[in-house]
């Protein structure tokens, strides 16, 4: 597959492996949907002047986006991978997980790894400082996205209702993921490898996102997991269906 050389390459290919996901039913394909949806809206926010710099953020986005089609390319062919999209990747051939699971498995492995690692190989030193507003900007857009996916989610999901009921300190890392959080500490560390790049830099922030990644995957606690349990048996089955629920957000 190739790399992405601008945000309508990226967009395209995002679109091919939505379709061969789908053509495979395999839930592989729930993470590009959502993506792509957050493509084209921050797309539309460099075509409308919400960025300071819209042509650095274009470079950004893609440089960022290539991490994870480099990351699904290795996953198919059985290469190496990163500890953090291993999981990510692993758990989409699964069927005992909810499609909420599957996101942020992907979620956490692009953000928490891929956007810091990018960040800083566009803005490295101290221009990274100078990217602050920008990558602050993002959080807006995402967030706009946030009630879309939701009603996705619900019209395939109806029973997520449950995880709302959940609760205790064994729970919070599962259910109070937070996308404004993983932002944050993605900065945290874009500014550290800015500094101070190096591959041992980068794998020791896989093993961390790793670390987050386990109790996404395999949360603890009875009372999650015999949520979780609910909720994925009143889901709808067909995987097709879901991600094109979650492609026409």
């Amino acid at each position: 597959m190739p790399t992405a050389q601008n945000i309508d390459d990226l967009i395209a290919i995002l679109g091919n492996i939505i379709d061969d996901a789908r053509a495979r039913q395999s839930r592989d394909g729930y993470f590009p949907a959502l993506y792509r949806l957050v493509t084209r809206a921050v797309k539309d926010g460099i075509a409308h002047g919400r960025f300071e710099d819209g042509e650095r953020m274009a470079r950004l986005d893609v440089a960022f986006a290539n991490r994870y089609l480099e990351a699904y390319d290795a996953y198919r062919a059985g290469a190496f991978l990163t500890e953090s999209w291993k999981i990510a990747f692993a758990a989409a051939q699964t069927s005992d997980r909810i499609i909420l699971q599957h996101l942020l498995l992907g979620m956490n492995a692009h953000i928490n790894l891929d956007l810091a690692v990018s960040a800083a190989g566009i803005a490295p030193g101290a221009a990274i400082n100078d990217l602050e507003h920008d990558f602050s900007a993002i959080n807006d857009i995402l967030n706009e996205q946030i009630d879309k996916v939701q009603n996705a989610i619900a019209r395939v999901s109806p029973a997520m209702w449950v995880l709302d009921k959940v609760g205790g300190r064994n729970e919070e890392r599962f259910v109070a993921f937070s996308l404004k959080v993983a932002r944050e500490e993605a900065w945290r560390n874009a500014q550290r490898l800015a500094a101070s790049p190096s591959n041992t830099a980068i794998g020791d922030l896989d093993k961390v996102t790793a670390d987050l990644a386990n109790p996404i995957a395999n949360p603890p606690g009875m009372l999650t997991r015999m949520a979780l349990w609910w909720v994925v048996r009143q889901e709808n089955p067909s995987v097709p269906a879901i991600i094109e629920a979650l492609a026409g957000a």
